[in-house]
């Protein structure tokens, strides 16, 4: 990448930010104007780039959470005039052992702001998602992150088309994973009938049909069937949309399927509770029945 490059990237809109945000929360591939990166050096009169702490998401189990990060990198000198392109390694505070890259193109201002632009970063730019999530959808995860990366990346049809396939894919797992909350809270014998039949059906708008009134009260999302929301995101012909409508609904798949995959844990461990929690009391009412 030379200046000459640059120049052509920076006739972008530009967007001001400081250097922190711009770091934790900005996508790659567009240039922002940051406050706060640069700072003299003791000598030479020359300008280097802050190296803030950062406070990023830790998949590690130890952590799991957003932390602390540090880099011990120390970026070159800023050139007057030109871009300086160079990578920036954090690591976690609290583990020690997840880490976070940027590759970075910096240029310094003849105020308080510089223009910067990010390469990519490595684990990918984006929210962390849930690790529920990664298991409903287990078979087709890398179909998922890949969508997951094109959202944040603005491209709508790109995050529509892998999200449609997932669920396209995997619909009868998800039947399978309402089934189990079905059993596990003592659904009727209609209800597990009709999710058993949706589960075997081959076409997922006749299993939708099926399911109209067949979803246990506890997965409904705002009163509704899940399914039946999806489906109708899905039903939309990408090839009709603009850019802009498929993102739209792209981010509307993904927080549905956010939203049933929490709800699935939740009715799961809430009946595994109560159910150890029975299990616990009817051991003492033995234990004190057998001293009697």
């Amino acid at each position: 990448m030379t200046d000459e490059n640059m120049a052509e990237v920076s006739e972008q809109p530009i967007i001001p930010m400081t250097w922190v945000d711009f770091l934790q929360e900005h996508p790659p591939g567009s240039v922002a104007k940051v406050t706060g990166v640069c700072k003299p050096s003791n000598r030479y009169g020359d300008y280097y780039a802050n190296t803030p702490e950062l406070q990023l998401f830790c998949p590690n189990d130890t952590c799991n959470a957003y932390m602390f990060f540090y880099t011990k990198d120390a970026m070159g000198s800023l050139p007057e005039g030109s871009w300086l392109f160079d990578y920036l390694t954090y690591h976690c505070r609290n583990c020690q052992n997840y880490t976070k890259t940027f590759a970075l193109a910096l240029k310094k201002g003849d105020g308080p702001e510089s223009e910067a632009y990010k390469f990519g970063e490595l684990p990918y730019f984006g929210p962390p998602v849930p690790p529920r999530v990664l298991r409903l959808i287990q078979p087709d995860r890398e179909l998922f992150l890949s969508g997951r990366r094109c959202e944040n990346q603005g491209l709508g049809i790109g995050a529509f088309t892998y999200y449609r396939r997932v669920v396209e894919n995997q619909w009868g797992r998800l039947v399978g994973e309402i089934i189990k909350v079905g059993k596990a809270i003592n659904a009727s014998g209609a209800t597990i009938a009709a999710l058993e039949a949706a589960k075997t059906e081959q076409q997922f708008n006749k299993a939708v049909t099926g399911l109209k009134d067949a979803i246990p009260p506890a997965l409904l999302i705002n009163g509704h069937n899940p399914l039946t929301l999806l489906h109708t995101a899905l039903s939309q012909g990408v090839h009709n949309l603009p850019d802009q409508e498929c993102l739209e609904l792209a981010k509307s798949i993904r927080v549905v399927l956010f939203e049933l995959a929490e709800k699935l844990g939740e009715a799961l461990k809430d009946e595994k509770e109560l159910t150890d929690a029975v299990a616990k009391l009817l051991q003492l009412k033995s234990v004190k029945k057998r001293d009697e």
